[in-house]
């Protein structure tokens, strides 16, 4: 399960990075990149939870 839990993290967060870039911020690791990166990898490990907790 821990492996799981840090999979969705690190694809979650390395995601929600990206995605101001998306909409024009060229600055991979600008603030909003950061922030991005950080609310991604809170989903990410509550979804690898979710998921762990099902698959388990």
């Amino acid at each position: 399960m821990k492996q799981l839990i840090l999979l969705f993290a690190t694809v979650f967060g390395i995601a929600g990075a990206y995605v101001p870039v998306l909409f024009g911020d060229n600055d991979m690791l600008g603030g909003w990149s950061i922030l991005g990166g950080f609310v991604g990898g809170i989903v990410g490990i509550w979804l690898g939870a979710k998921a762990g907790k099902r698959w388990g």
